[in-house]
C-alpha cells in the first residue's frame, strides 16, 4: 500500500442511531481525505447479526447524505465479505499463526483458581496452544518472541503496549462469525486504507490489530486516534448531558452545516475562529491540530453558532430544511399567507431564533390570532384608560388602510396629541397581535400583518378584555 495515496474510512455498525461523535470522526476523516486529495470510504460493520438492523443502515446513511458526508467509493459491506475473512482465518490455521480452542470460561476459570491467580481479570492461558483442536474457537497465537507492541500515533504520539497486557484473543467463533478485530484489519487491508482514524477507545484494539496486521502480510495503516466527547462534568458525553443522535438534532432543527461546524471544533482548532465554511475546513484541517485531550460539549454554543447559519441562511433554503427535517405540515399551517409575508416573517424571526424549530413555533405563533395573552403583560400595560383608547387606536389604523406606513405615522401623532408615551401604546398592540409585550416592533408586525388584520387582533383583545372584566 502506498501511503502517498490517503484512503481513510468510516465504519459503523448498523446497532443503533449516528450518534455526535461518530459524525465527528465520519468529519475528521472525510475532512483529513479532503485536505490531501485524498480518498473518503464508508463500510457497514453488520458481522453482529444479532444486533445488526436493515433500519440502522438505511438511518446512517440518510444522516451521513444530510450531513453532506459522503464516500467516494461503493460502500463496502462487512457481511459480504465473511468468506473472504474465514479464507483468511483457514490461512492463519495452517501457517500456525493461531489455533482451535474448546475452552469455556469456566474452564479457564477454574484452572486459574488451581494456580492461585485472579479471575476477576482473566487472560487466557493458552492452554489449547498444543492441542490440536480441530473445531472451536479460533485464537490468534500471539508470537513468543514478542515483548511489547509499539506505534507512532499521529495525535497521541508513541504508545508502547507490554506483552504482558496482551493473551491469545478470539478472532472467529465457534459459528464461523469473525470476531471484531480481525475483520477491521481484513477489511482495511482489502480497502487499501492508509490512516485509521477512529475514537480513542479504540487504543486498546489497535495493538491487537498490529500484530494481525504482521501475522497477515500487510502494511501498516498510520493511526490517529481521536479524544472524547465530554459532557460538561468531564465524562463521556451521555444522553443526560445531550442529546446523542444525529437524527435528534434535524429534527429539532439544527442545520447540517452548523451541526459540521461545531463538531470540527470538538478537539481541533484554528486559532480562535469558531465560524468555519467547509472549503476553509478542508483548506486548515491537520490531524497534528487534534487535540489529546477530551472536549466539552456546550449546548449554549452550539445553539449561537446554529443561530448564526439561520440569520445568514435565505429564506427559500429555511423553508425547505423547515419542510423536509422539522415540519412537513408547516407550508399547509401557514397557507393562508402570501410569499411576501412568509418571507417577512421569516425576516423578522430568523433573527431571534436558535433553531429551526424554534423558528417555526415562533411564525405559527404570529401568523395566528392569540389564543391566549400573557397575564402579567395585561395586567403591567393594559390600564381601563388604555383599554378605552384602544377602539380610536383601531379606527386610525383602519383610516389608513392601504397603507401601514401612514398607519404607524398616525399612531405617533395621536400619541402626541394626547400626551401619551408610544410604548403605553405599543405593547397594548403587541399583545393584540401577538399575545404578549415581548417579540419584534410593533410597526414591523403591523407591516407584516397588514391593517385589517391588525384591527383584527385589536379587537380581539378587546373582547378579551371585556369578557375578563366582566367575569
Amino acid at each position: 500500500m502506498n501511503h502517498k495515496s490517503i484512503r481513510v474510512r468510516f465504519a459503523p455498525s448498523p446497532t443503533g442511531h449516528l450518534h455526535i461523535g461518530g459524525l465527528r470522526a465520519a468529519l475528521f476523516n472525510w475532512l483529513f481525505a479532503r485536505h490531501n486529495k485524498g480518498t473518503f470510504l464508508l463500510r457497514i460493520e453488520d458481522t453482529d447479526v444479532e444486533r445488526s438492523k436493515d433500519e440502522y443502515t438505511k438511518a446512517l446513511l440518510e444522516a451521513l447524505e444530510w450531513a453532506d458526508v459522503i464516500s467516494d467509493e461503493p460502500i463496502v459491506i462487512q457481511s459480504e465479505r465473511i468468506q473472504e475473512h474465514r479464507s483468511l482465518v483457514a490461512d492463519l490455521l495452517k501457517q500456525g499463526k493461531a489455533y482451535y480452542c474448546t475452552c469455556t470460561t469456566d474452564d479457564l476459570h477454574a484452572r486459574l483458581k488451581e494456580q492461585g491467580h485472579d479471575v476477576l481479570f482473566t487472560k487466557y492461558d493458552g492452554y489449547c496452544r498444543t492441542r490440536n483442536n480441530q473445531q472451536g474457537a479460533v485464537r490468534f497465537s500471539i508470537p513468543d518472541d514478542i515483548t511489547s507492541v509499539e506505534f507512532d500515533d499521529v495525535i497521541r504520539g508513541h504508545i508502547t503496549v507490554g506483552r504482558d497486557q496482551l493473551d491469545d484473543f478470539i478472532i472467529m467463533r465457534t459459528d464461523g462469525t469473525p470476531m471484531y478485530n480481525f475483520v477491521v484489519v481484513a477489511d482495511d487491508a482489502f480497502m487499501k486504507i492508509s490512516h485509521v482514524i477512529r475514537g480513542e477507545e479504540h487504543i486498546s484494539n489497535t495493538p491487537k490489530q498490529i500484530l494481525l496486521y504482521h501475522a497477515l502480510g500487510y502494511e501498516l495503516p498510520i493511526f490517529a486516534h481521536l479524544p472524547l466527547i465530554l459532557g460538561p462534568d468531564g465524562n463521556k458525553l451521555s444522553k443526560r448531558d445531550a442529546a446523542t443522535a444525529v437524527v435528534d438534532y434535524k429534527s429539532a432543527g439544527y442545520l447540517p452545516d452548523a451541526l459540521v461546524n461545531y463538531l470540527v471544533r470538538l478537539g481541533w482548532a484554528h486559532g480562535d475562529q469558531e465560524i468555519f465554511s467547509r472549503s476553509e475546513m478542508i483548506d486548515l484541517f491537520t490531524l497534528e491540530a487534534v487535540s489529546k485531550k477530551g472536549a466539552i460539549f456546550d449546548h449554549k454554543k452550539l445553539d449561537w453558532l446554529n443561530a448564526s447559519y439561520i440569520r445568514n441562511t435565505d429564506n427559500h433554503a429555511l423553508l425547505d430544511r423547515i419542510n423536509s427535517d422539522v415540519d412537513t405540515g408547516f407550508s399547509k399551517a401557514i397557507a393562508r399567507w402570501s410569499q411576501d409575508q412568509m418571507n417577512a416573517l421569516l425576516d423578522m424571526y430568523k433573527q431571534r431564533s436558535h433553531t429551526l424549530k424554534e423558528l417555526v413555533q415562533q411564525i405559527v405563533h404570529v401568523a395566528s390570532l392569540p389564543r391566549e395573552y400573557v397575564a402579567t403583560d395585561v395586567a403591567q400595560w393594559i390600564t381601563p384608560e388604555i383599554k378605552n383608547q384602544l377602539p380610536e387606536i383601531a379606527a386610525l389604523i383602519t383610516q389608513h388602510a392601504a397603507q401601514t406606513d401612514q398607519a404607524a405615522q398616525a399612531i405617533k401623532d395621536w400619541c402626541k396629541q394626547h400626551n401619551v408615551k408610544l410604548v403605553a401604546i405599543m405593547q397594548p398592540l403587541r399583545i393584540a397581535m401577538i399575545g404578549s409585550s415581548s417579540g419584534p416592533g410593533v410597526f414591523d408586525l403591523m407591516a407584516v400583518l397588514g391593517t385589517q388584520e391588525t384591527v383584527n387582533r385589536i379587537n380581539a383583545l378587546i373582547n378579551y378584555l371585556n369578557n375578563e372584566r366582566s367575569n
